[in-house]
């Protein structure tokens, strides 16, 4: 057995100032695909990996990156400043995220290593300013990127050493395929590539044989998932679609599923549908809707960029609509993440059980157990709570929904920054965005917020806490005068006294 010591940062010959930045962020010892892959990469060679996602994949393929720019620029000769490193992701919000480790990992040497994000379309402008200061290392989606070059705001025929593809198994599905095509004719004859991926499928297979030469490929032999100590994997199968919302109600409201959950559905409309859905019974909810920027998608502090959505601190996905087997590794792995726990549960209908089926295939192990465990609950015991659970449904409609969307879009377009001036120089059409007729997505009814007691299961009275309104309490001064106050208790009436009459 190796020795544990031996599989440390400090014995890969990295810089100094790479090993600080490790230790702040708190890396103790390398994951099993940064063992493998860092030393593989420092020899120069073209790596294929298969990594789940959370197994820190993004600092397999920074740390050498940066490790060869570092060295190259401490031994070689001097040399014109140039794009070196480019890194392709699917998203913008991917992008953000590589951008944001890198630097971190770069914390010690950023005046040595400049990253540049050039990701987001509607800058442009800024962007070309960035790039003509050629920054050492530029991440962005294939289409931005394509569009830097062929307007010559970026040049890489002459100086790239390094490519990366992170996410690989996600760009052809994104609709990137033509976008690499005609990136690469950008690209020199010789360079080191890494391809980065959550799953192996023929899109993987396509792009391995477009941009690697000679590569390693580094199946790791471990699952795409934590294991069932860490990660619970459950199914359920609901007769009718009320009956999945019957559920989704019942598991929240019920708090049988507690701390920040992930809601997956496979359409932009639906998951409208299932926010309004959700606020008819005070139960909070956003949609991460890819339409509209990332602060408008989410508020949270906590909410990072991981293939649009990287949330810390997950405890349960839950698919509403069940994925394929690709988008269930990538929903599943965003839970479960650095040791924590998490459960992911994927609801089917009888006609949709076939997609359980090719999940099962992906997942199950050489013992043949079935990944996706039927999640034991009766729905006989939720009877109760069906009339509210219409009556919500009822009142979210496509009207609702339309609207719901259009608030957003008109909130975005009061607190954009980037229309700022407009609004300035034609401040009439700031006031008449302002005053227009107020959208109302669905009528909230506040009684549904409240869970009576006795439509609690008799199972779990006592186990939960259904979520109710807090009411503000009342102060001492202000409860006794009401105390006082109440004729049917004091008998006493609060308007003038009457003087006797003299009799």
């Amino acid at each position: 057995m190796e020795d544990p010591e031996l599989l440390g940062f400090e014995h890969m010959g990295l810089d100094p100032r790479l090993l600080q930045a490790v230790t702040d962020l708190g890396w103790s010892r390398p994951t099993l695909i940064q063992e493998k892959a860092i030393p593989l990469a420092l020899e120069g060679k073209d790596l294929l990996a298969r990594a789940r996602t959370g197994s820190g994949k993004t600092a397999a393929y920074a740390i050498p990156m940066l490790q060869l720019l570092l060295h190259r620029k401490a031994i070689g000769p001097a040399v014109e400043q140039a794009v070196r490193g480019l890194v392709l992701v699917p998203t913008k919000d991917l992008a953000r995220q590589a951008q944001s480790m890198i630097q971190q990992l770069a914390a010690y040497c950023a005046r040595d290593i400049r990253v540049a994000n050039v990701s987001a379309a509607e800058d442009s402008a800024s962007q070309r300013a960035v790039l003509m200061e050629k920054p050492d290392i530029v991440v962005g989606t294939p289409s931005r990127i394509l569009n830097h070059l062929q307007q010559d705001n970026l040049k890489l025929r002459d100086s790239l050493e390094l490519l990366v593809v992170d996410e690989a198994d996600l760009l052809f599905s994104f609709g990137f395929e033509e976008e690499l095509k005609s990136l690469l004719c950008h690209l020199p004859r010789i360079y080191q590539a890494f391809l980065m991926s959550a799953t192996f499928n023929e899109d993987v297979q396509a792009l391995k044989e477009l941009v690697l030469h000679n590569p390693v490929t580094l199946k790791l032999q471990e699952s795409q998932l934590p294991g069932p100590d860490q990660l619970q994997q459950f199914q359920v199968v609901c007769e009718t679609e009320e009956d999945k919302f019957l559920l989704l109600y019942a598991l929240l409201k019920l708090s049988l599923i507690r701390g920040k959950s992930l809601l997956f559905v496979n359409t932009l409309e639906r998951s409208y549908r299932l926010r309004l859905f959700l606020e008819q019974f005070s139960i909070p909810a956003c949609v991460l809707n890819g339409e509209l920027p990332l602060r408008s998608r989410a508020s949270d502090p906590e909410a990072g960029v991981a293939r649009g959505i990287d949330f810390h601190h997950v405890c349960a996905v839950l698919n509403f609509d069940p994925p394929t087997p690709e988008a269930y590794i990538h929903r599943a792995g965003r839970t479960a993440r650095a040791n924590n726990p998490g459960i992911v549960l994927t609801f089917v209908l009888p006609t949709e059980q076939s997609h359980l089926g090719k999940i099962e295939e992906l997942l199950s192990g050489e013992n043949g157990a079935p990944a996706l465990l039927p999640y034991q609950f009766r729905m006989e015991e939720i009877e109760g709570f069906r009339y509210r659970c219409r009556d919500a449904m009822r009142s979210v409609t496509k009207q609702a929904i339309r609207e719901a969307r259009l608030k957003e879009i008109k909130e975005e377009l009061l607190h954009s920054e980037k229309l700022k001036t407009y609004f300035e120089d034609n401040p009439r059409d700031l006031q008449l965005l302002r005053h227009d007729l107020p959208l109302h997505p669905a009528v909230v009814k506040p009684h549904l917020g409240n869970v009576p007691d006795y439509l609690v299961p008799p199972a779990l009275r006592g186990l939960v806490r259904p979520h109710k309104k807090r009411k503000k309490p009342l102060s001492a001064k202000k409860a006794k005068k009401v105390k006082t106050q109440n004729p049917l208790r004091s008998f006493k009436h609060r308007g003038e006294k009457r003087r006797a009459e003299p009799s």
